[in-house]
């Protein structure tokens, strides 16, 4: 996907040095917390999260506004959905 403004988001998390399924489980419960519009960018170590959070994102209301990598970190903006 694209890069985005990291300083973009309401909400940030940090899922590094976290494995499958924790990145994707703990990104779960914050947008449990989150509002619906709110942007909640991750932050993950974890390659297999590539994966995941696209599956995740199709099977949601969320949206991923964007993601990329960066030395061996993988960065995804999502939109909190209804």
């Amino acid at each position: 996907m694209n890069e985005f403004d990291l300083n973009e988001a309401d909400v940030e998390l940090d899922a590094t040095e976290l494995v499958c399924p924790m990145p994707l489980l703990k990104t779960k419960q914050m947008l449990n917390k989150m509002g619906t519009g709110e942007k909640l960018m991750v932050v993950a170590t974890d390659p297999g999260s590539v994966r995941d959070f696209r599956s995740f994102i199709d099977l949601s209301s969320n949206e991923l506004l964007g993601s990329f990598e960066r030395q061996g970190r993988y960065y995804y903006m999502i939109l909190k959905g209804s």
